[in-house]
């Protein structure tokens, strides 16, 4: 693929790809960020030949959000050590009884990442099993696993009290 159609091609899938970092990321800037990170490295990579193009920016774009968020925990844990363990404290934003996109972003924030790029693949962006099977690299059953438990715990935890939505629950986590 020349350079001129690889651009075009990118530009049609940047929509879909913002929404998929959103969804990984739960903010914003970071989403953007993210964004940025994987325009940058599928610009600067071949693109293989066997892959749709829209499936390989989703796996880039997932795979440097991995590395991410292993630098995050390096970065905490090493901050938590120079202050002899202290245990970082997160502000939560106050949120009302009725179910809104950022309680839902909260809520899908606290799903272990494998099971939020799976949920986002299909119910974002509209991709089936087979299509974020492919795009995420694993096999088709554990991707409709991943949706199954993602979307028990979302249903969970958007039927919780509105000041404990978004917290990890033990089932999610497991």
């Amino acid at each position: 693929m020349n350079r001129d159609a690889l651009h075009r091609d990118i530009v049609k899938v940047l929509p879909r790809l913002r929404r998929f970092a959103f969804a990984l990321t739960g903010a914003r800037h970071d989403g953007d960020d993210l964004l940025q990170a994987t325009i940058a490295r599928i610009l600067e990579r071949d693109m293989p030949h066997d892959v749709a193009l829209d499936k390989w920016c989703f796996r880039v774009c997932r795979n440097l959000w991995i590395d991410e968020v292993r630098a995050r925990r390096v970065r905490t844990n090493a901050a938590a050590h120079d202050r002899g363990g202290a245990d970082v404290v997160d502000g939560e934003r106050q949120v009302t009884e009725r179910i809104t996109f950022r309680e839902v972003n909260a809520a899908m924030a606290g799903l272990p990442d494998e099971q939020r790029a799976a949920l986002a693949l299909v119910a974002l962006e509209g991709f089936s099993y087979a299509e974020a099977a492919e795009a995420l690299d694993a096999p088709i059953g554990t991707i409709m696993s991943r949706i199954a438990r993602a979307r028990q715990a979302l249903a969970k935890r958007l039927a919780a009290p509105a000041d404990t939505r978004g917290r990890p629950t033990k089932e999610a986590s497991l």
